[in-house]
């Protein structure tokens, strides 16, 4: 039978890792507080680069213009740019983003369209590799 040392210093180990435990928890959460902070500063630009994109669209729609603002006017073909990270343990991040992805590619076949799948980040290469290997045409990670 453990002797009331053992057990003691059982018990401040524990409670020692439940220190260094709430403490990463504290850090997480600022720098989760702080992303969330400028993705919502950012979000009046994202808006006016919107409209901006889009009055230069529509002002090149009679087909003059750069083909990129301009379209071909089909949408036979479809580029799903997946943006995933290249690393684990962010609950269901990763996972939630590849199954949307996954349901959004399905979709646009069975409507026989032809998908292209830019992978960003490692885990969405490698969970939409398996699938749709063929129909990536090409990745980045780092």
């Amino acid at each position: 039978m453990p002797s009331l040392k053992t057990f003691r210093l059982r018990i401040r180990s524990v409670q020692s890792t439940q220190k260094i435990t709430k403490a990463m928890k504290m850090v997480a959460a600022a720098k989760l507080r702080r992303a969330q902070e400028q993705a919502t500063a950012a979000r009046p630009y994202a808006e006016a680069m919107d409209k901006i994109l889009a009055s230069l669209g529509a002002s090149f729609k009679g087909g003059t213009g750069p083909k990129l603002l301009a379209g071909t006017g089909s949408d036979k073909v479809h580029l799903v740019i997946v943006a995933t990270g290249d690393r684990g343990l962010c609950g269901g991040f990763n996972s939630t983003i590849v199954r949307e992805a996954r349901r959004l590619i399905r979709a646009l076949t069975a409507e026989g369209k032809t998908v292209k799948i830019f992978a960003v980040g490692r885990k969405g290469r490698d969970q939409l590799r398996r699938d749709f290997g063929p129909m990536i045409v090409e990745t980045m990670t780092d």
